[in-house]
């Protein structure tokens, strides 16, 4: 009875579209459900999110979930993720996607979800890191381990939305930095994200994992820009 009241004074609604969701209805509605631009990375070995690294940094795998346009669908999830503390967005949408991941043929399996970090600042101003459900969910559902306590953030940098691409790329060499003991070594890293932009967050963070004897790196956002 009292859920009731909740939800009809406090009706929710979708996270994308902001209609009213009916009875049956999670986080979004059927609408945006089918409207979502999925990529089908995880099907092309050779797809865009992976070409981002050409040159740069060895990967095993990289891929995204969704395309994210500006003022579109995506968009709005990711903004109400990260900045509205609606983190069961991460739940749904890792929940979606480790089913494509199960189908992955890779030489060597996924062993580890490593989420981006925030600096303990950030954290501390948002309260939560928002790709931590997307990669616990991952973890779960691959049935593999969640470390959040291996690659960590020693430089604070203010938000990369507000940045244009040139800025994202600026200064994010040196940014991270590692805690690990001989447990980690010879570990298959899958770092994940939310939104895959220029790469460079992704790449440094490739970099400092893969100081660590025998680590191989895979890449998995819940999205990725058109560039």
């Amino acid at each position: 009875m009292f859920n009731y009241i909740i939800d009809l004074f406090f009706p929710k609604v979708c996270a994308g579209c902001h209609t009213i969701l009916i009875t049956n209805e999670t986080i979004l509605c059927t609408n945006c459900r089918h409207e979502m631009p999925l990529t089908q990375y995880h099907l092309d070995p050779k797809n865009e999110a992976v070409k981002k690294f050409y040159g740069k940094i060895n990967i095993e795998h990289a891929s995204a979930l969704l395309y994210f346009n500006k003022k579109g669908i995506v968009q709005e999830l990711i903004h109400n993720l990260k900045y509205k503390g609606h983190e069961e967005i991460g739940t749904v949408l890792g929940n979606w996607y480790v089913e494509d991941l199960k189908e992955l043929v890779l030489e060597t399996p996924f062993d580890v979800v490593i989420p981006v970090p925030l600096h303990p600042k950030k954290f501390r101003e948002r309260g939560y890191n928002q790709v931590t459900t997307f990669g616990k969910t991952l973890a779960k559902g691959l049935n593999i381990t969640y470390n959040d306590a291996v690659l960590y953030r020693k430089k604070y940098s203010k938000t990369q939305s507000k940045k244009n691409l040139l800025g994202r790329s600026d200064n994010i060499e040196n940014i991270f930095d590692l805690t690990f003991t001989a447990e980690n070594q010879n570990k298959h890293f899958l770092i994940v994200d939310d939104v895959l932009t220029t790469g460079a967050t992704l790449e440094a963070c490739s970099k400092a994992l893969l100081k660590i004897p025998g680590a191989k790196i895979s890449i998995v956002c819940m999205a990725m820009a058109n560039s």
